[in-house]
């Protein structure tokens, strides 16, 4: 029988053999469970981690069951080796365009790949120790690997092994969606769980699908050299403000990527090494030829094979697990949270919910989900980060804003960094200074919406960030300045008149 490092298809280098050991170590003997647990959870992604750890730490009995590897997609396939390949890839468009800043450009090439993706190991190797069985197990946490399989109410088995819970948390994430493409599968193809194992950069690659996922991974591979086309079937980016996704997508086009809009593959045909898509568009069948093709399709919530309705829990295999607003399951006893249960799909949505499910079913708390106000970010270069509402959301709801827009290339640092490309857009209620929904792009909108999201969050408007001292010269500047903008629209023609008739009154006094 092979053992799960044989199966896990990853190149066994030094680098992802610690990583192995640390989240998934082959010689780990399950520990004697306990007679009956405070919480048992499922998966050990982000939201299983969070809510292992948050019960261990308050001096609870928890078991931790992963089938694959500890740390889930963030740290294996999602946020930590995308970002080491993101900032490599910024790293290479910086020096290309040297020239703009006074120095002499150089491009990056096939064989600084290897290269790069061997620091995407390293770095993933050193963090997984944070994620890692040991640790985990040093914390107070039972950690079990192997399929999780409800056996009624209140018990999980994992091979073999029973474990009764008086509560439970279901946290087994997501996967990619596969699309029902004819000749796709025969001919080959990547997803966010496979493309971080190339050791060879592809000199042409087709992604299908226009989403945070198939943007980010399709820009690093050009800037790293490939040769790319972007196939999507709506509009670009479909989640953000159009203003922004058009930027993007005029980047793309500018950076040499192939932007196919409003297409869709009909089929996928393997002629020796390489593949060819064939599309179909408004002008007609389109066929384009690639090495490799990254299919980001979407994700889907893993509830198979866990026997759900063994313990009475709902699910659905497309929305997935149901839960009410405070994350609790149709079993009063189970709560599910992250990918499996929720539409954000985010790392740090996981975290929060897992916090909100701990302190619901451990110590009957109220917290609920629609509480948060959850930003994010998909890390194009330029960022788009959002939080709150768009227009659109607040049309629907007959909420009337206004709104605040201020383009980079007002800012002064961002002229001098060379990165005037975005915006801040701010909605507030209108007549009001408080803000409902905020959108950025700019190469750091990631980093400069948390400012928005404390403001929402602590109940503080435009007047007061207006207030707020922004150090000259920085980025978040822009942000001042949209509140600054909202001042201003404060003063009206006759608040103006009377304090221009103060004002000269002032010079007449003696």
């Amino acid at each position: 029988m092979k053992s799960f490092r044989e199966h896990a298809g990853m190149p066994l280098d030094t680098h992802n053999l610690k990583l192995l050991d640390q989240v998934h170590p082959e010689d780990w003997s399950p520990p004697s469970p306990e007679p009956v647990y405070n919480l048992v959870v499922v998966g050990a992604g982000t939201a299983g981690l969070i809510s292992a750890i948050g019960c261990a730490a308050l001096g609870g009995k928890v078991a931790l069951v992963e089938r694959r590897l500890m740390g889930g997609d963030c740290l294996n396939a999602g946020c930590v080796p995308s970002k080491c390949l993101i900032r490599s890839s910024r790293a290479a468009a910086q020096t290309a365009s040297a020239d703009r800043f006074g120095l002499t450009p150089h491009e990056a090439s096939a064989s600084d790949f290897p290269a790069v993706m061997e620091r995407l190991r390293r770095l993933r190797a050193g963090i997984s120790r944070n994620d890692s069985a040991r640790r985990y197990s040093e914390l107070g946490v039972h950690v079990f690997f192997g399929e999780a399989s409800f056996q009624d109410h209140q018990t999980v088995t994992v091979r073999g092994i029973p474990l009764r819970f008086r509560k439970a948390v279901i946290a087994t994430g997501g996967s990619p969606v596969c699309p029902d493409i004819k000749g796709l599968a025969e001919s080959g193809f990547r997803t966010n769980e496979t493309i971080f194992d190339l050791t060879e950069l592809p000199p042409r690659l087709a992604v299908i699908g226009g989403g945070p996922i198939g943007c980010e991974l399709a820009q690093a591979f050009r800037r790293l050299g490939s040769q790319v086309t972007v196939i999507q079937n709506t509009r670009f980016l479909p989640r953000e403000d159009m203003e922004a996704s058009a930027i993007i997508e005029d980047t793309f086009k500018r950076e040499g990527i192939e932007v196919l809009l409003e297409a869709d593959v009909i089929r996928v045909e393997e002629t020796g090494e390489r593949k060819r898509i064939i599309t179909g568009t408004q002008e007609g069948e389109r066929v384009i030829e690639a090495d490799e093709i990254l299919v980001g399709a979407g994700r889907r919530p893993n509830v198979e094979n866990l026997s759900l309705s063994n313990a009475g829990v709902a699910f659905d295999t497309a929305k997935g697990i149901r839960v009410d607003d405070f994350l609790r399951t149709t079993n009063p006893r189970i709560y599910a949270a992250g990918d499996v249960c929720m539409n954000w799909k985010f790392t740090h949505a996981a975290d929060a919910a897992a916090r909100i499910a701990v302190q619901n079913a451990l110590f009957l708390g109220r917290k609920r989900l629609s509480a948060l106000n959850m930003p994010w970010c998909t890390y194009t270069d330029p960022e788009i980060a959002h939080v709150g509402l768009y227009e659109e959301d607040a049309r629907a709801r007959n909420i009337e804003t206004d709104t605040y827009k201020v383009a980079l290339d007002e800012v002064d640092r961002a002229v001098v960094d060379g990165e005037t490309e975005g915006f801040v857009k701010i909605l507030v209620r209108k007549g009001t200074d408080k803000i409902v929904g905020a959108t950025i792009v700019a190469a750091h909108a990631g980093d400069l919406i948390s400012e928005i999201s404390v403001a929402m969050a602590g109940n503080i408007g435009l007047k007061t960030i207006a207030d707020v001292i922004h150090p000259y010269p920085t980025q978040a500047e822009v942000i001042r300045r949209a509140a600054a903008a909202y001042n201003r629209n404060r003063l009206t023609p006759r608040i103006a008149a009377l304090f221009k008739w103060w004002l000269k009154r002032q010079r007449g006094s003696r």
